[in-house]
């Protein structure tokens, strides 16, 4: 089996006594859309510097498509795209030059550098600010040219560190359909972001790091299976009596006439629903409280699960 990534017992440590990496092992096939998930300050910024060789690891073995970084860095360098959570462009060049000299620094002639920026620049919707200075471009659009210029030398893998925070929701949308359709085309991606209903929709394997630990790997569906409650928010006609509602449910008024419950995982609405149109409530709608992921993601950190 061919993997994009190979992390086997992998340690950082910094001076101030921290240890952000702690015996991190992780194997990502290639083609995944993997998502890896933690609060903030689990570790993941300090496992991607560690691919970038912006931090040096302690200890362990890195391997990107088989290139040891150690023994073989120009060569996992040329496999690797990494898009960081921060700009970090010269903010006084234009869009299309920061694409083509990024691509100058991996041997590409001007040529088709010029060639590959112009592709992706339309592809990610630049191309009416192709000339324009970088620092002139809104939020979204600065996200879309560092996505480009990660690409520009073709990475078989490609690295997203909360690609979408502070983008809006037309911006997020389409930025989710190019990384799908270069996924589809054989780009394997790991993303990492706190929009977590993002991972769900897109990613197929997901790890969940805490404290420099990985505390769960699963492919996404086995995850989501481990569930034992789902959570709905119902809008009704009219405020139901809560006494004479089903026991199996944990429910409460949030405001005016909508109803917040939580029940056992595969529980039938069967019952509840007779009983609110016994006294009158019709169900005008139905929706998730909040997305499956994100509430196992919390009882997975919350409980300090055993680590695997």
């Amino acid at each position: 089996m061919s993997y994009a990534l190979e992390l086997e017992n992998l340690n950082k440590s910094y001076k101030a006594g921290s240890r952000a990496l702690d015996d991190v092992s992780l194997k990502v096939e290639a083609g995944d859309f993997f998502a890896l998930l933690g609060p903030n300050g689990a570790g993941k910024s300090t496992l991607i510097s560690i691919l970038s060789s912006l931090v040096q690891k302690d200890s362990g073995c890195v391997k990107i498509f088989g290139h040891d970084i150690d023994s073989d860095f120009a060569a996992a360098k040329r496999c690797l795209g990494i898009v960081p959570q921060e700009f970090n462009f010269n903010t006084f060049e234009k869009v299309r030059d920061i694409v083509i000299n990024q691509a100058g620094f991996y041997g590409i002639r001007a040529a088709r550098a010029a060639e590959r920026a112009d592709y992706l620049i339309e592809q990610l919707g630049l191309w009416p600010k192709r000339n324009e200075v970088s620092r002139y471009l809104s939020g979204g659009m600065k996200r879309r040219l560092m996505i480009a210029r990660a690409l520009v030398h073709k990475p078989k893998l490609l690295v997203l560190d909360e690609p979408t925070a502070g983008v809006d929701i037309e911006l997020r949308r389409s930025l989710w359909q190019f990384v799908e359709q270069i996924n589809a085309e054989g780009t394997s991606i790991i993303l990492t972001t706190h929009y977590l209903e993002e991972a769900e929709a897109l990613c197929r394997n997901v790890a969940i790091i805490d404290a420099g630990r990985i505390v769960k790997q699963s492919d996404m569906r086995s995850l989501l299976a481990g569930l034992q409650r789902e959570s709905f928010v119902l809008d009704l006609s009219r405020e139901p009596e809560l006494a004479s509602l089903p026991s199996y449910c944990d429910a409460k008024i949030l405001e005016g006439v909508r109803l917040e419950l939580s029940l056992a995982k595969g529980q039938a609405l069967n019952e509840l629903v007779l009983e609110l149109d016994r006294q009158g409530c019709k169900v005008l709608s139905m929706r998730n409280k909040s997305n499956r992921l994100e509430e196992l993601f919390v009882n997975l950190v919350g409980a300090g699960v055993e680590h695997v």
